[in-house]
C-alpha cells in the first residue's frame, strides 16, 4: 500500500512499546488515536485501554483497519479527518470519564491538530503525540529561549507539556529526513488561576505579541490599542518598553493582557 498523506509508519517493535508504556493506561481509558494508519500502536493501545477509538483519514487505511480488528471489540475504527471530529459529542456519547488523544501527527498539518486539541482539552485527560523534535522543543520551550513562541505559550496555556523521548528516523517507514520526539502533555488549564475570562480573546492576544516576532511588544500592539496605552500596560506590569514577546511568561501575558483590557 502506497503512502499518502505525507505519512510515516512507526514501525520499530521496541519503540511501540516504548510508547504504549509511557501512557500508562489502566485499563479504564477511552483513548483517541489520531492518525491509526495501518494499526501498529493501535495493537498495543487495545490491549491496555477500556476502548480505542482509531480515527484514520485515509479511505484505503481505515479499510485496512477495520478489516484487521474486525474481531477486536475494544477498537472501534472512524474514517475522518480529525480537524472536523466533534471531539466533545465523541466522548460524551461513550461516556468515559477518563479520555487519552495519542497520535503519530503527520508533519505538514501537526499545528493545526495540535490546536483542535486544546479546544476540545475540557473533554480530556491527556495528549500524547509523536511530532518532529522541532515542534517538541517548541511545545516545552521556556520564556526567552530561542523556539519559545505562540504555540509554547498555547500550549503551555491548556497543558503541561513534557518531551519524554526522541525518536530517529530508522524507526519510521519510510524513513523521515527530520527526528521526531514522544510530547506528553497532561491537561492544567490555566484561566481560572490567571482570572482569564476568554481563552479565544486571550490567545488572540498573544498571537498579536507574537505577530512579528522581531519586533518589541510596544510595536507589535500599539495598532491595536494604542501607543500610549501600551506603554502604560507595560509600565504598570514592570516590563521595559524594548521587551520582546518571547521574554514573558504565560503569567506576564495575563497580566498585560487584563492591564490592556481594564
Amino acid at each position: 500500500m502506497p503512502r499518502r498523506l505525507g505519512q510515516h509508519f512507526l514501525a520499530d517493535q521496541r519503540v511501540l512499546r516504548r510508547i504504549a508504556a509511557a501512557l500508562r493506561l489502566t485499563g479504564s481509558e477511552l483513548v483517541v488515536e489520531i492518525g491509526a494508519g495501518r494499526g501498529a500502536l493501535t495493537r498495543l493501545l487495545a490491549q491496555r485501554a477500556a476502548l480505542v477509538v482509531a480515527i484514520e483519514l485515509d479511505s484505503r487505511l481505515a479499510a485496512l483497519l477495520r478489516q484487521t480488528f474486525a474481531a477486536q471489540p475494544r477498537v472501534h475504527v472512524l474514517q475522518a479527518d480529525i480537524l472536523e471530529v466533534p471531539l466533545d459529542s465523541l466522548v460524551a456519547g461513550l461516556g468515559y470519564r477518563n479520555t487519552r488523544a495519542v497520535g503519530n501527527l503527520p508533519y505538514y498539518i501537526t499545528s493545526p491538530i495540535l490546536l483542535r486539541l486544546f479546544a476540545f482539552a475540557r473533554v480530556l485527560e491527556e495528549i500524547t503525540v509523536m511530532v518532529q523534535r522541532e515542534v517538541a522543543e517548541r511545545l516545552t520551550a521556556a520564556p526567552g529561549s530561542r523556539d519559545y513562541g505562540l504555540l509554547s505559550v498555547t500550549a503551555q496555556y491548556y497543558t503541561r507539556p513534557q518531551l519524554l523521548f526522541r525518536i530517529g528516523p530508522a524507526a519510521f517507514r519510510p524513513p523521515p529526513k527530520v527526528d521526531s520526539a514522544l510530547v506528553r502533555m497532561p491537561i492544567a488549564p490555566r484561566s481560572s488561576e490567571l482570572a482569564i475570562a476568554d481563552d479565544k480573546t486571550f490567545l488572540r492576544f498573544v498571537g498579536a505579541c507574537f505577530r512579528q516576532k522581531r519586533k518589541t511588544l510596544l510595536n507589535n500592539l500599539k495598532g491595536i490599542s494604542g501607543l500610549e496605552q501600551v506603554q502604560a500596560a507595560l509600565e504598570g506590569v514592570g516590563l521595559p518598553p524594548a521587551v520582546r514577546a518571547e521574554q514573558l511568561s504565560l503569567e506576564q501575558f495575563a497580566a498585560l493582557h487584563h492591564r490592556l483590557q481594564a
